[in-house]
Protein backbone atom coordinates (compact mmCIF):
# COMPACT_ATOMS: atom_id res chain seq x y z
CA UNK A 1 0.00 0.00 0.00
CA UNK A 2 1.35 3.41 -0.92
CA UNK A 3 0.29 6.22 1.39
CA UNK A 4 -0.15 9.59 -0.24
CA UNK A 5 -0.12 11.30 3.12
CA UNK A 6 0.51 14.99 3.54
CA UNK A 7 0.96 15.07 7.32
CA UNK A 8 0.79 13.03 10.49
CA UNK A 9 -0.68 14.66 13.58
CA UNK A 10 -0.50 12.84 16.91
CA UNK A 11 -2.86 13.69 19.75
CA UNK A 12 -1.23 14.39 23.09
CA UNK A 13 -2.73 15.18 26.46
CA UNK A 14 -2.04 17.73 29.13
CA UNK A 15 -2.27 17.59 32.90
CA UNK A 16 -2.89 21.35 32.91
CA UNK A 17 -4.11 22.44 29.49
CA UNK A 18 -3.42 26.18 29.90
CA UNK A 19 0.13 25.65 31.16
CA UNK A 20 0.85 23.23 28.32
CA UNK A 21 -0.57 25.68 25.75
CA UNK A 22 1.75 28.38 27.06
CA UNK A 23 4.72 25.99 27.09
CA UNK A 24 4.27 24.99 23.46
CA UNK A 25 3.88 28.60 22.35
CA UNK A 26 7.10 29.45 24.23
CA UNK A 27 8.76 26.47 22.54
CA UNK A 28 8.05 28.16 19.21
CA UNK A 29 4.98 26.35 17.95
CA UNK A 30 2.11 28.33 16.42
CA UNK A 31 -1.24 27.62 18.05
CA UNK A 32 -4.61 27.33 16.36
CA UNK A 33 -7.42 27.03 18.89
CA UNK A 34 -9.91 24.44 17.67
CA UNK A 35 -12.19 24.25 20.72
CA UNK A 36 -12.12 25.16 24.40
CA UNK A 37 -10.34 21.85 25.06
CA UNK A 38 -8.18 21.31 21.96
CA UNK A 39 -5.54 23.22 20.00
CA UNK A 40 -3.39 22.42 17.01
CA UNK A 41 0.30 23.37 17.30
CA UNK A 42 2.50 23.57 14.22
CA UNK A 43 5.98 24.42 13.04
CA UNK A 44 7.37 24.17 9.50
CA UNK A 45 4.34 22.27 8.24
CA UNK A 46 4.45 19.68 11.06
CA UNK A 47 2.07 19.59 13.96
CA UNK A 48 0.16 17.89 16.74
CA UNK A 49 -3.10 18.24 18.61
CA UNK A 50 -3.01 19.15 22.30
CA UNK A 51 -6.05 18.03 24.26
CA UNK A 52 -7.35 18.99 27.67
CA UNK A 53 -7.20 15.33 28.65
CA UNK A 54 -5.02 13.63 31.22
CA UNK A 55 -4.57 9.91 31.69
CA UNK A 56 -1.40 9.40 33.70
CA UNK A 57 -0.35 6.10 32.08
CA UNK A 58 -0.87 7.58 28.61
CA UNK A 59 1.07 10.77 29.34
CA UNK A 60 3.86 8.92 31.14
CA UNK A 61 4.34 6.73 28.06
CA UNK A 62 4.03 9.42 25.40
CA UNK A 63 7.14 10.29 23.41
CA UNK A 64 7.51 12.41 20.30
CA UNK A 65 10.57 12.43 18.05
CA UNK A 66 11.15 15.63 16.08
CA UNK A 67 13.94 15.39 13.52
CA UNK A 68 15.95 18.61 13.25
CA UNK A 69 18.63 19.63 10.77
CA UNK A 70 21.22 20.59 13.39
CA UNK A 71 20.83 19.17 16.88
CA UNK A 72 23.63 21.41 18.25
CA UNK A 73 21.81 24.54 17.12
CA UNK A 74 18.51 23.21 18.41
CA UNK A 75 20.10 22.41 21.79
CA UNK A 76 21.49 25.94 22.06
CA UNK A 77 18.08 27.41 21.27
CA UNK A 78 16.39 25.18 23.85
CA UNK A 79 18.91 26.20 26.51
CA UNK A 80 18.36 29.88 25.67
CA UNK A 81 14.60 29.51 26.20
CA UNK A 82 15.24 28.48 29.84
CA UNK A 83 11.90 26.69 29.97
CA UNK A 84 12.81 24.75 33.12
CA UNK A 85 12.87 27.97 35.15
CA UNK A 86 9.43 29.00 33.87
CA UNK A 87 7.60 25.66 33.99
CA UNK A 88 7.56 23.20 36.85
CA UNK A 89 8.52 19.62 35.89
CA UNK A 90 10.18 20.67 32.62
CA UNK A 91 13.52 18.95 32.25
CA UNK A 92 16.12 19.33 29.51
CA UNK A 93 18.68 16.56 28.94
CA UNK A 94 21.86 17.24 26.93
CA UNK A 95 22.74 15.74 23.55
CA UNK A 96 23.64 12.07 23.46
CA UNK A 97 25.26 10.20 20.61
CA UNK A 98 24.07 6.86 19.27
CA UNK A 99 25.00 4.67 16.32
CA UNK A 100 22.16 6.22 14.25
CA UNK A 101 22.66 9.89 15.19
CA UNK A 102 22.40 12.35 18.05
CA UNK A 103 19.52 13.70 20.14
CA UNK A 104 18.60 15.75 23.18
CA UNK A 105 15.49 15.45 25.31
CA UNK A 106 12.83 17.71 26.79
CA UNK A 107 10.04 16.75 29.19
CA UNK A 108 7.00 18.99 28.86
CA UNK A 109 5.04 20.21 31.93
CA UNK A 110 2.86 17.08 31.90
CA UNK A 111 5.77 14.67 31.49
CA UNK A 112 5.63 13.95 27.74
CA UNK A 113 9.14 13.22 26.50
CA UNK A 114 10.27 15.03 23.36
CA UNK A 115 13.29 13.75 21.42
CA UNK A 116 15.00 16.31 19.18
CA UNK A 117 17.31 14.35 16.93
CA UNK A 118 19.57 14.47 13.93
CA UNK A 119 20.36 11.33 11.93
CA UNK A 120 23.87 10.73 10.65
CA UNK A 121 24.06 11.18 6.91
Amino acid sequence: MEHKATSIRPFIGAENFEISRSFYRDLGFQESVLAHNMSYFKTAGLGFYLQDAYVKDWIDNSMIFLEVEDVNQHWNELVALDLASKYERVKLTPIRGYDWGRECFLHDPSGILWHFGEFYK
